[in-house]
């Protein structure tokens, strides 16, 4: 994998454009958020979150999807629970993931951060295949853009604290922050 910081978009990974971006206002991407997400909550592998990112979620399918298919949201990324890594939106523009936030004084972090999104939920564990891939990810993202030092990896759980729990209790923050050390350490 990767990232052509012209076209903000990874060469090796899968592409699934969103509608749900626009261009950032000062181009800054200094913090990266983690999320999970499942469609239907807790189902893995349905391909829902593909289509809920393009505006394709049938609300009359599941009756969750009737709660959340009118909504315009998108991440820059997705890790499947195989590892599989899908693209949604160019690191460039401002993807759609983190809602009413706030991240060390400032608010609106969609203008300054990217968002990964985990398949999982808060309580079930990420998949080794997840974590190696988010690694990879990261240490790319962060040869690109030498802002997004250890202290500016967060959960949406940190940006939004009374909205959102993810990536919630079940993901291994030590586990994640040891292997970026390590990556700079061998470097």
């Amino acid at each position: 994998m990767q990232l052509d910081p012209h076209s903000g978009w990874c060469a090796g990974i899968r592409h699934c454009p969103s509608p749900n971006f626009n261009a950032r206002p000062h181009g800054e991407i200094s913090l990266l958020v983690i999320h999970n997400i499942s469609l239907p909550p807790g189902q893995f592998g349905t391909g829902k979150v593909q289509e809920f990112f393009q505006n394709r979620l049938s609300a009359d399918e599941h009756p969750y999807f009737a709660t959340i298919a009118a909504m315009q949201v998108s991440a820059h990324f997705l890790i499947e629970r195989d590892g599989v890594i899908t693209q949604f939106v160019s690191c460039r523009a401002r993807a759609w993931h983190a809602g009413q936030s706030c991240f060390d004084g400032r608010e609106n972090c969609n203008d300054f951060s990217l968002g990964i999104e985990l398949e999982g939920t808060d309580e079930q564990p990420f998949s080794e295949a997840q974590y190696a891939a988010l690694e990879a990810l990261i240490r790319e993202l962060q040869r690109c853009y030498p802002a997004l030092t250890s202290q500016r990896i967060c959960g949406h759980s940190d940006i939004a604290p009374t909205r959102k729990t993810d990536p919630g209790p079940a993901f291994d923050w030590s586990r994640l922050r040891a292997a970026l050390k390590d990556n700079k350490e061998a470097s």
